[in-house]
């Protein structure tokens, strides 16, 4: 790449991954409040979410420069089809969560080996060509497609529940954060299982906090845990966007 390339991807700080786990958790709470709480169904929710996250991801695309408030809305367009996407797979369609995780986890890293193959890297800060673009978003929704039923596979099939869960995926992520201060193991595979494990992690807590008490949820209100989380993501939105955008020189 010539010039002075804008990478339109945010800078991966500890900041970033505490917006990455509020948006799965609010992609969660969201897309269960479309398909649930307004009776929508699961098929209707992945339809109106997958076209919020095509028409994001075509302005992510267009656009010159980063824009934080734009790259969020697109994770969380992401997250939220992604949440009702792996809901119809593995509930209403009936494969259930082994079969779902084992479909996602295949597209998933068949996407990322198509990317690494056409492009030869995929790297989070060498996005910066629309061809890297959609293949940065197509495998960010299979990733928070294959977190949703992972999460639930975790925390209903294997018996841990949402507490139980999020102590496991909390774990796996607080390893790859060790991981990356005392081994010398790849950056970008580090960057990916860490954006990977965020998701179950909220997808489990978006569950905890909305789900009935007889299912070991706390039973708030999905709306309001919505706009708290979204509320929570905005402060630290702004508090991020301070620093001006890499280049790629």
């Amino acid at each position: 790449m010539g010039g002075n390339a804008v990478v339109k991807v945010p800078e991966v700080t500890l900041v970033f991954w505490v917006i990455k786990i509020l948006a799965t958790t609010l992609g969660e709470t969201g897309g269960d409040a479309v398909s649930m709480s307004m009776n929508l169904g699961y098929l209707v929710g992945t339809a109106i979410f997958g076209a919020i996250f095509v028409v994001a991801v075509v302005a992510q695309v267009w656009a010159k420069k980063f824009h934080p408030f734009l790259y969020w809305a697109t994770i969380v367009a992401t997250t939220t089809v992604g949440t009702t996407l792996a809901d119809f797979t593995t509930r209403s369609l009936g494969i259930g969560y082994a079969g779902g995780t084992a479909i996602l986890l295949s597209l998933l890293l068949a996407s990322l080996f198509v990317w690494y193959r056409t492009l030869g890297s995929i790297a989070v800060d060498t996005v910066s060509s629309p061809a890297s673009e959609m293949f940065y978003w197509v495998t960010i929704m299979f990733s928070q497609t294959l977190g949703t039923a992972l999460g639930d596979w975790t925390a209903d099939t294997a018996g841990l529940g949402y507490t139980g869960a999020a102590v496991v995926f909390g774990a796996m992520l607080a390893a790859i954060a060790a991981a990356y201060y005392l081994t010398n193991i790849s950056r970008t595979v580090l960057f990916w299982a860490a954006f990977i494990l965020t998701r179950p992690l909220g997808a489990v807590v978006g569950d905890f906090l909305d789900k009935p008490a007889s299912q070991g949820g706390l039973e708030l209100s999905r709306y309001s845990a919505s706009a708290t989380l979204l509320g929570l993501m905005l402060v630290c939105i702004v508090v991020s966007s301070r620093k001006p955008p890499r280049q790629e020189h």
